[in-house]
């Protein structure tokens, strides 16, 4: 009888990992969205990388106010909301995470502080992988100069979105104090609850001549490789790659994987630039 019963347990035991749902939500960066699946990512990126879970067509693309601090109503607020209702109309049981920029922070604030909120467990049960793109874990000087209010501002506004609460959060000062009091997964603080990986982009390529600096729009090229200037000289014109890998573990830094040995700005961290959807897609 005991080994009948044994046996029985290590069935559902079994069947319950092989039955898993699996699902992928494509979570934005700083800015307020109403349509990300094709503005922020583009639909070619997302339904190349959704391709990598067994049904396709459980995913989700949040739209969600993230000009606002990470904590707030409209950005984790609106963030667990969209999840959990993600969850509970696909059965998910098995939830992996695209994150790009400052997305990564509102994510890293929830699976943070899971008494902070209701609705954060239920996400943090369900939560298996996040997959960090360009994460903005220890912020950018380029907000500070921002917030600094000087003429900086101006050349800022396309790719920051000015003085918003986002932009003030990712100062550099500001993210150490976070990560130290409130954000888990930096050195010295407790893990996070799940896997958090980070794919680092190191370098800005605008030069007219080459194909591979209009992917993601060379005029967006052209803008962080002006940014890049008061940056370390590894950063993707928006971020220092230190600040991208900060939190949870390296995945990879663009050069080491993508086609042609090719980095990606910020802006190509979010596009099928050099590989990129494929290596996504294989890694969910």
């Amino acid at each position: 009888m005991k080994i009948k019963l044994i046996s029985l347990a290590l069935t559902l035991g079994m069947s319950q990992g092989v039955f898993a749902t699996e699902g992928v939500a494509f979570i934005h960066g700083t800015g307020q969205q109403s349509d990300a699946y094709n503005d922020y990512w583009t639909s070619g990126f997302v339904d190349k990388v959704r391709q990598g879970i067994a049904n396709p067509n459980n995913f989700t693309v949040i739209n969600c106010d993230f000009e606002q601090f990470m904590w707030a109503e409209g950005a984790a607020g609106c963030l667990a909301d969209s999840l959990n209702s993600f969850i509970a109309n696909k059965n998910i049981t098995d939830l992996t995470l695209i994150t790009h920029s400052n997305g990564g922070n509102v994510v890293r604030w929830i699976l943070s502080n899971p008494t902070w909120d209701s609705r954060y467990p239920s996400i943090i049960n369900k939560v298996n992988h996040t997959i960090a793109l360009a994460p903005s874990s220890g912020g950018t000087p380029l907000a500070d100069a921002v917030i600094a209010g000087n003429t900086f501002e101006q050349g800022l506004g396309w790719i920051l979105g000015y003085g918003n609460d986002a932009v003030k959060q990712q100062q550099v000062s500001w993210m150490a104090a976070y990560n130290a009091e409130w954000l888990k997964g930096t050195p010295n603080r407790p893990t996070l609850p799940s896997r958090f990986e980070t794919v680092i982009g190191s370098d800005v390529e605008s030069a007219v001549w080459d194909s591979d600096s209009y992917c993601g729009g060379y005029q967006n090229q052209v803008g962080l490789e002006v940014t890049q200037n008061w940056l370390d000289d590894c950063s993707d014109g928006f971020l220092e790659c230190s600040s991208q890998a900060l939190a949870g573990s390296v995945w990879f830094t663009d050069k080491s994987r993508t086609r042609g040995s090719e980095p990606l700005s910020h802006q190509q961290s979010r596009r099928d630039c050099f590989g990129l959807g494929d290596m996504l897609k294989n890694r969910i």
